[in-house]
């Protein structure tokens, strides 16, 4: 099925597309997940139960995927952390999304999510991940919809039967809205070695209150320094709990995960020059200064996108040539061929794009 004698007989639209006529799911190349659950822990998320097909590869615990849905004929994508056990048996993957009011994918998977669905998925990506040697103690803080990496990092110490102490420490506006609560609950009522810490922000319930501090900490986990510490959580909160570490000197101890976009360096006037020239499209439109992405929907072409914020990989293309600027950091690329991120670069000057 993989052969280049298929993939020659099968042109223009190869294989995969007349396989999903049989079965949306099938696929040679893509990693393909068929819905089997949804459910709706709260008023703003949305949880999915997945069935990959064989393509898929597995995950370390902490890892994220790149959920992709085709929404008006447009693939849109979005970075989301499993938050099942590794261990799970029946090789479902459990996906839980806080519903952006802004959001494309969020929303759409909010309203129209059912079982029997098809999404495209990605290979697991990314560092934050429970190292292969386990750490004799461990802390897990997240805050939010953050708690999903460490949600699967909890689970999976705990099937495979960890002995040391685990503090799990989270971060919410209330109990009612607070993600895997009952999960939480239910894990630190089985597992003497799991102590399960809660702040909430309207001061109701949870064995916490107020935000992030180093005295809070201090109290509630006096032996913190010891410990292997997997962060998780909106800017804020990483923001404090960073800052408490690199001030004792435990950054080595701190591993963390941001889904946030970083900080956009501002545009120079000087760079809405010359032209971008979309090749495979044939398509040619003056540089104004914004965004590749931007501009190429502009010219009518419709690239995959998601997070248009640099993180979740959607809109990567390759610059074929010209210089492009980084709004991450205000870096500009060399004039040779690379792939760039759309949605985070602005050509300075011609570029060209295999687009």
């Amino acid at each position: 099925m993989r052969s280049q004698l298929v993939e020659r007989l099968t042109t223009p639209h190869g294989i995969d597309r007349y396989l999903e006529a049989f079965n949306p799911s099938w696929s040679v190349f893509e990693t393909r997940a068929r819905v089997t659950a949804v459910r709706r822990q709260t008023e703003d998320t949305v949880t999915l139960t997945l069935q990959p097909n064989a393509n898929w590869q597995g995950f370390k615990a902490g890892q994220y995927v790149r959920l992709s849905a085709r929404i008006d004929g447009k693939r849109t994508t979005r970075c989301f952390s499993p938050a099942n056990s590794v261990h799970a048996v029946d090789g479902q993957i459990e996906l839980t999304a806080k519903i952006n009011p802004d959001g494309v994918l969020t929303r759409y998977l909010r309203d129209h999510a059912a079982p029997g669905m098809v999404v495209t998925l990605s290979e697991a990506d990314g560092s934050f991940a429970l190292p292969e040697q386990r750490p004799e103690r461990i802390l897990l803080i997240s805050g939010g919809s953050g708690i999903t990496p460490v949600m699967s990092m909890l689970r999976t110490l705990c099937d495979e039967g960890y002995e040391g102490q685990i503090t799990f420490l989270h971060y919410a506006n209330s109990a009612g809205g607070q993600i895997y609560a009952d999960a939480l609950r239910a894990i630190a009522g089985q597992h003497d070695n799991v102590e399960l810490l809660r702040a909430y922000a309207d001061g109701e319930g949870g064995e916490l209150s107020g935000l992030f501090s180093h005295q809070q900490l201090a109290a509630a986990v006096p032996d913190y320094a010891e410990a292997e510490t997997f962060l998780c959580g909106p800017p804020g909160l990483m923001d404090r709990v960073e800052a408490t570490w690199k001030a004792e000197g435990l950054e080595d101890r701190l591993h963390m995960e941001r889904f946030t976009a970083a900080p956009m360096a501002l545009l120079e006037d000087s760079d809405a020059e010359g032209e971008v020239r979309f090749l495979k499209s044939e398509r040619l439109a003056t540089n104004d200064g914004d965004t590749l992405l931007n501009q190429a929907e502009a010219a009518g072409l419709r690239p995959d996108s998601g997070c248009r914020m640099g993180i979740c990989h959607a809109c990567t293309c390759v610059k074929t040539a010209g210089r492009v600027r980084d709004l991450r950091n205000g870096a500009i690329s060399d004039a040779g061929e690379e792939e760039i991120q759309l949605c985070v670069s602005v050509p300075v000057g011609t570029v060209a794009l295999d687009l």
